[in-house]
């Protein structure tokens, strides 16, 4: 097991970030990083001696953060922006039809699971649709809008 990166390469983070409870001054969940925001390797190591784990310095946050190996990629890789992220509430701004029949109306609410990016089909989200349940679909992102909730 290699590592990717060495100190001092800049890196992209992938995903977004956030404070598994192990980042102190910061609670649980709260965001420490964007995705999309580059860095530069400080440190390598390994977790449970089968993870790469790069300490990633974000100057522009002035933190220094855990990344794993898979939510980097080189600064000089293409990046494509996502206007979602994993776990946001959307709506299907068109019909989704599946063989020819309506599966999730227009309107429906879904919530990202993961997401793709490629440079052919931009970016496209694994997305689960209450109207769908156990059926996760893959959805361009033109396809969903954002999710007001009922209560604000």
């Amino acid at each position: 097991m290699l590592p990717r990166w060495d100190y001092g390469d800049a890196v992209r983070v992938t995903r977004n970030v956030r404070n598994d409870g192990t980042f102190p001054g910061a609670r649980t969940g709260d965001l420490l990083v964007r995705r999309g925001r580059v860095g530069h390797v400080r440190d390598v190591g390994t977790f449970l001696q089968d993870q790469i784990i790069y300490s990633v310095h974000f100057l522009d946050e002035g933190r220094v953060v855990g990344c794993r190996e898979e939510e980097l990629i080189g600064v000089d890789e293409p990046w494509i922006d996502s206007r979602f992220e994993v776990r946001q509430k959307v709506r299907a701004t068109r019909s989704l039809v599946i063989r020819g029949e309506i599966r999730v109306p227009l309107g429906s609410r879904g919530e990202i699971l993961d997401l793709e990016r490629s440079a052919a089909q931009g970016v496209v989200y694994h997305t689960h649709f209450d109207c769908l349940p156990g059926n996760p679909l893959l959805v361009p992102e033109g396809a969903l809008g954002l999710w007001e909730s009922d209560d604000g």
